[in-house]
């Protein structure tokens, strides 16, 4: 019987030891993090490897990140090692230019990481001095090669413009897009309650979009005819996911 008892004082002791060992504790908890980093993106991409590519490649690469999204399949990436590698240099491939709108990831849409896209974003994405000189900025000086204008269904600033409804500085903001309202032409109900003219005003603002790039931008225009660069349009479906380019 005394045995016995020694014995299972011995495993008590022994257990207690184990649990109050920093250094086992420490592997235990060690593992399932290094488990989870395994087949991590941890890299982000550099100066040779976006010079190398070309503004097809680029919409190439986002019409099949745009499927992985739509499919639930993201790429699994290491986003604290992203952030230390991407400390002292960016290298993005495109400028994006997206609606303000939050059920618009547009980094998600695409599965990119940290620093493979430049993003601006703002109601209704039009296009303003800032926003040009950020395009400018992205594609003269850093070496994006693609920009693309994204548009959503169900915008609430493209409804808003049709409505031209008045409220301080969103008057303002509308008045860029209303000039698309009064141009698109449809033959229905043109009132933000037809789906079908929300969408065409939502297509012809992202080409309108475009062409005040290529207008006002004397920079990307060049660019663009040198075929350094390709200037895109899409339309997000808030419904799957998918986002239809306009090429």
């Amino acid at each position: 019987m005394y045995k016995i008892s020694s014995i299972i004082a011995s495993i008590v002791i022994a257990s207690l030891v184990a649990c109050n060992n920093p250094k086992q504790n420490e592997i235990k908890e060690s593992q399932p993090v290094a488990e989870q980093t395994k087949g991590l993106v941890q890299e982000v991409l550099t100066k040779e490897q976006r010079d190398a590519l070309t503004p097809e490649q680029i919409i190439q690469s986002f019409k099949e990140g745009n499927e992985r999204f739509m499919n639930n399949d993201l790429t699994a990436r290491d986003h604290s090692a992203l952030v230390r590698n991407s400390t002292n240099g960016q290298f993005p491939k495109a400028v994006i230019l997206s609606c303000l709108d939050s059920r618009v990831p547009v980094e998600d849409v695409f599965d990119r990481g940290i620093g493979d896209i430049f993003v601006g974003r703002v109601a209704g994405n039009f296009v303003n001095e800032d926003l040009l000189g950020s395009m400018e900025f992205g594609c003269k000086v850093s070496g994006a090669k693609v920009i693309l204008v994204l548009g959503h269904e169900h915008c609430g600033a493209i409804k808003s413009a049709i409505d031209d409804v008045k409220l301080s500085n969103i008057t303002a903001m509308l008045s860029k897009i209303r000039p698309v309202v009064e141009k698109t032409t449809y033959e229905g109900e043109r009132t933000s309650d037809n789906p079908e003219f929300v969408h065409e005003v939502c297509e012809n603002n992202i080409q309108y979009t475009m062409d005040q790039i290529r207008l006002n931008s004397p920079i990307l225009k060049e660019m663009e005819d040198n075929g350094e660069i390709k200037i895109i349009g899409g339309v997000y479906d808030m419904s799957t996911g998918k986002v239809t380019f306009l090429e």
